[in-house]
């Protein structure tokens, strides 16, 4: 009898762990797909995220290279418009260069007349055609470098003789021999001076 009572209770217990054994690998198993499927959401949500990164990242690079095409455009815009101001103010410069001589032959011819004929109308005509035509350069911008009695400045005066003078200061410029004149503050023509002391 104490056979069959220990057969029973090994039987018992066998399949008690047996159960358990079976309980615990259930669970474990469970786990392990619990596991799994985290793992793959996981990895799902890397890549999810990488796809972004990789989206975010074009679209910088795009806005980058956007900003630095804009940027490009305006320094071009300004480039060029300062290029055509420069080659407007080039042209002038060169027509106001050949007009210069004729405005100085209208000067040496009025200076040429004498009193008696100043008062003809022919006198008057050609003074008149001078001043009409001075004016016109002064609303271009272009203004003659006044010169006699002021102090010799090499950047609007060019000396072609050299005297003493106790009546005048140092480095004045005693007598104007030929008109300089200004394009909008930049030199056309200096003027030929004499320069005493």
């Amino acid at each position: 009898m104490e056979d069959v009572v220990e057969k029973d209770t090994v039987e018992e217990t066998t399949e008690e762990t047996a159960e358990e054994t079976v309980e615990d690998t259930v669970e474990e198993v469970e786990e392990d797909a619990e596991g799994a499927e985290k793992s793959s959401k996981s990895i799902f949500k890397k890549d999810k995220k990488e796809k972004k990164d990789k989206k975010d990242a074009q679209i910088e690079e795009l806005k980058d290279r956007l900003m630095r095409q804009m940027a490009e455009f305006e320094n071009y815009r300004k480039r060029t418009e300062k290029e055509k101001s420069q080659m407007f103010e080039f042209g002038a410069k060169s027509i106001i260069e050949k007009i210069l001589p004729v405005i100085d032959n209208f000067e040496r011819g009025l200076g040429a007349i004498s009193e008696d004929e100043k008062e003809s109308p022919f006198a008057q005509g050609i003074e008149k055609i001078y001043k009409q035509m001075v004016s016109s350069l002064e609303e271009a911008g272009v203004t003659a470098i006044e010169s006699v009695g002021k102090e010799f400045d090499p950047n609007l005066h060019n000396a072609v003789m050299h005297a003493e003078d106790e009546n005048l200061g140092e480095n004045i410029v005693s007598d104007e021999f030929q008109k300089g004149y200004l394009y909008k503050e930049t030199v056309v023509r200096h003027s030929m001076v004499k320069v005493v002391n």
